[in-house]
Formats: C-alpha cells, structure tokens, sequence
C-alpha cells in the first residue's frame, strides 16, 4: 500500500509528553513513522492512501491540541527514534537529569563507557572523605591536646583502610546509582558513544538516535607540561587513592582542593608530605585571611609548604622521584617516593567527537552551553564538570535536572550559580559562600568587612583548637551580606547557614539578632556578624 508523507502544524504541545500523546493519537488512525516535535510545533509522518489528512487533524483535536496548516512532502527511509533523550555519562548530573525525564514520560537511555556512578562515589567524594576521616582520627590520636589524656596510635594497616573504603564504594554505588536504573526504568548501554551527526551517536557499532542528548561525561586529571614528568610514575587523584601501601614521603604537585585534602590525608597517616604549587600563596582566588589561615594550620601541622616554584624538570632516581624547583631564585631538589599531581581537571570530550554533531567547545575541550544548558546544537544539552563550572557534586545534579526540566519538560529555566557554597575537608575545614572582598569591590560594591580570628569563638577555646578564622564581607550601605569564608572544624556545616544569608539577602544586623547555640562552631557568624562594631573578647559568655 503506498502512503505519502506529511508535516503538520500544531499548538498547544509544550513537553515531551506531549509529544508523546500526538503520536499516540496518530498511531491509532494508522499514521507511520511519526516525528513530533513540541519545539516547533508539528508532527511529521507517513499516511496511508486510503486516510485523509481531515482525519489526522481530528485525532489530534481530539487529543487536545489544535492541528494546524498540513503540507506533503517527498517520503524519507527515515524512521522514528530510538529513544526520547539520551544521556552520555552516568554520574551526579546523568543520574539526575535520568530520574527527572523519566518522570516526564520519556523514553531514557544512559550510555557509560567505565564505572556507572561517576567520579564522586567511584574515586572522588566518597573514597577521599572516608579517608580523610580515618586518618583525622588516627593523627588526634597521637596528637590530642588535651593535658591527662594519654592516646597512642599502632601501625596504619593500609590495606584493611583500603578495603573497608571498597566496600563502601561499591554500596553506594549500588544503592544511589546501579540500583535506581530498574527503579526508574531507564536503559543502560555500556560502551562508548561518538557522534555521527546531529541527533544519532554510535554505541560499539550500533547506531542510536534519539530526540534530544546530554552529555554528562564528567572531568579527568589535567597532567601539566613539565619536562620529564611523563617519564615518572606518577600518581593522579584517583592512583593516589588505590596505592598498594603507604610511602615515606609524598610530594604533591598542587594545592587547591584536591592536594590540599589528599596532601594531608597522607600526612595525618605519618607521610612525609610537601605541598608545592606555582603562585606565591595557596589558595590564590581566595582572601588572604583564609589562605594564610590555611598555611598556618598545615605548617604547625607539620606539612612543608613551597609556594611561588617554577617546575624545571622531573626525574626518576631508582625508587625516588626528584622534582627540581626554582624558589624566589633559589634551585631546590624536592625527593620523594610518590609524586601527586593534582593541578587541575579537563573535561572529557576528545572521544565524542562532538564537530560531527556541530556542538562547539571552549579553549579547553570544554562544551560550551547557554544560560539554559543548550550547546550550539538546540537538541543537545551539557551539565556538570564537562562544562567547567563549579567542579562540585551537587552542582552536578542540579545542573542535569535543569537539563532535563528543558530537553523534555519544555520548560526555560536557567542555571543559577550565584551562590554556590564550596567546602575543602582539610582539618580545619575550609569553607565559603558568595563573594570575596576582591570580588565584591570589582563589581562595585563600597565594602566593609569583618575578621574574627577562630580563638575568639568558644567551641575553638573548648576544642583547643584556635588555629583559623571567620570572614565577613558586607555591603557598606545596605549591611547586606555578600560573602562568608571561614577556616574552622566543622565549616562544611556552618557553611549552608552562611549560605542561606546570602541567597536571601540577610544583613548583618539579621545575624546579629538570631539567637545562636553556646559552643557551636555557628556560633562564629553571630561573632563575625557582632565584630563590625564590637571587641567579642570583651563580652561575656553568650552576650550580644
């Protein structure tokens, strides 16, 4: 039977699961190989001889939506897609925006080309943090403060350490990813997706196509250009934290977020550590209150800070491992048994090859994307760190539902990142939210700021534990709070207070007011905020 084949115009479509009913209401009358599309407006599809286009628009009447102008047009071998929305990636971002388009209605499917779950739970967050705990532990134990306490700590069993860390990954990773893919219904392909053009990637030799993409593929190791370095075996965030057993001495390469942590993660368990990074102060984009905070801590600590170096050359030396620097002039050989090199992530998009699907990339592989997740491609949305944004979990995920919310639910939402609040799990803690004084006094604000060293906060006093500070940067007119940034135990969870003072516009007088827990390390916003115009170490206990 010969059949013709047709576009039509229709309104009132405004998702995907409208989509989904137009072609329900045009399989029923007979129609072939429908396309809809709620973007704009209209459904392509084969027809029968023997149906009138009449009884196509009445269908589509009576499933609600109003059919509009039709027009033949010369048949296509093409036929309906594979899928709805096709997420590459399985990680905070991909899981996230797979649950949301599910809810739609739609027709998922995930491809993931190594471990389903992602960076976070595999080899980031959850390894690195339960780490970091165990040997918090280990290193108050042989160094508590407190005078008539007689702690010792034995030997590390590293490898104990590390199997206990395994089998945690491996739950969470069953229970908050593997175990959400029948729960939800979404299809998992394993394998490595390339594009072959605008809406269809090829998966170990099969052909996919779907309506709508995200690409989720995370972040990998940036490795630096230093002569030598390739020649050495040196060792990644995610080598570090497989080690067969601990070393003497580790030299880290870095010190933002990742070689801070992990640096002293290995210090804690009785590693020799040096810490060496480019700029004359770590933590560079922060204030300097906080960086100075931070280098104090690790140096009473007893970690070796080099800052300001110039990276010569690496060279393997039998088992040891020497990094020759320039310091302020000086040439110094930095030697150790592991070398860590923590500079830095890129995004992961050489093997997508993403000019076949005419998505463009920034200056470091990079996909580029709009207020509302779309590439250069409208069919294709980007979310989490293959966009370089904030490299933190939870941006992820709220990133890939804002993706789906638009791919599929057809709504315009855009990402706001304006208050993102960041924490390190160094001990102390750093944590902070919203803007730093440099930063607000370039967006021209009149600024006024407030520092509260940690020894003016009586959960520090109690602890024994008075090596940090609390920061405040205010609007000077208004006293509304722009910025918090602290180095302290426990910052991570003062941190979302701060942040909800920014996000809604708090003052200082608001903290000032809002009664604030005895001994807690909280109880420092409340100082911070009473510091602009008070000496808190003249007020009594609790006093405001």
């Amino acid at each position: 039977m010969s059949a013709r084949k047709y576009r039509l115009q229709v309104e009132g479509m405004t998702c995907i699961a409208c989509e989904r009913h137009v072609e329900t209401a045009l399989n029923s009358i007979g129609a072939k190989d429908v396309d809809v599309n709620f973007r704009s407006g209209e459904a392509v599809f084969e027809l029968p001889e023997h149906i009138g286009i009449e009884k196509v628009k009445e269908a589509v009447n009576k499933a609600h939506y109003k059919a509009g102008e039709a027009e033949a047009i010369h048949p296509q071998d093409e036929g309906n897609d594979d899928y709805d929305f096709i997420i590459i990636g399985s990680g905070g971002a991909a899981f996230s925006a797979a649950i949301k388009a599910v809810e739609y209605g739609a027709k998922v499917a995930m491809i993931e080309r190594g471990t389903i779950g992602g960076t976070c739970v595999n080899v980031g967050c959850i390894p690195s943090k339960t780490l970091l705990r165990s040997a918090e532990i280990y290193y108050f134990a042989k160094n508590n403060p407190f005078l008539g306490l007689n702690t010792s700590a034995g030997p590390v069993d590293w490898k104990k350490l590390m199997e206990q860390k395994d089998e945690l990954v491996k739950e969470l990773r069953q229970q908050k990813y593997v175990d959400l893919i029948d729960e939800y219904g979404f299809e998992l392909i394993q394998g490595e997706a390339k594009f072959v053009n605008e809406k269809t990637v090829e998966v170990n030799g099969n052909k996919i196509t779907a309506k709508r993409f995200l690409i989720a593929t995370g972040a990998s190791p940036l490795i630096p250009d230093i002569p030598g370095l390739k020649d050495v075996n040196y060792l990644t965030s995610t080598s570090l934290l497989e080690l067969k057993e601990l070393p003497k001495r580790l030299a880290v390469i870095g010190s933002g977020y990742i070689g801070l942590e992990l640096g002293q993660l290995f210090h804690h368990l009785g590693v020799e550590v040096t810490l060496m990074q480019r700029s004359p102060k770590i933590l560079k984009e922060y204030d300097p209150e906080i960086s100075e905070a931070v280098e104090k801590a690790l140096t009473e600590q007893g970690i070796h800070v080099i800052a300001g170096a110039a990276f010569e050359r690496v060279e393997q030396n039998g088992d040891i491992i020497q990094i020759h620097v320039t310091v302020h002039g000086e040439k110094k050989i930095i030697e150790a048994e592991q070398l860590l090199v923590a500079t830095g992530r890129k995004p992961n998009t050489e093997a997508l090859n993403l000019q076949a699907a005419n998505v463009e990339v920034g200056s470091r592989g990079e996909v580029i994307v709009d207020d509302y997740l779309r590439t250069t491609n409208p069919r294709i949305y980007a979310a989490g760190d293959v966009t370089m944004g904030p490299q933190f979990v939870y941006v992820a995920a709220y990133q890939g539902g804002i993706a789906a919310d638009n791919a599929i639910g057809g709504l315009e939402k855009k990402v706001n990142l304006d208050i993102v609040p960041a924490v390190t799990f160094t001990n102390p803690a750093i944590a902070t939210v919203g803007l730093t004084e440099k930063q607000a006094k370039e967006r021209g604000y009149e600024v006024r700021t407030s520092v509260l060293p940690l020894d003016a906060v009586p959960k520090a006093l109690v602890n024994r534990e008075t090596t940090g500070v609390f920061k405040l940067v205010a609007d000077a007119k208004t006293f509304k709070v722009l910025g918090v940034h602290l180095v302290a135990e426990n910052a991570g969870d003062v941190i979302y207070a701060a942040a909800l003072a920014v996000k809604f516009g708090l003052t200082v007088e608001d903290l000032r007011e809002c009664l604030a827990p005895y001994l807690t390390m909280a109880e420092g916003l409340k100082l911070v905020a009473l510091t602009f115009d008070k000496d808190v170490k003249k007020l009594s206990c609790c006093a405001g």
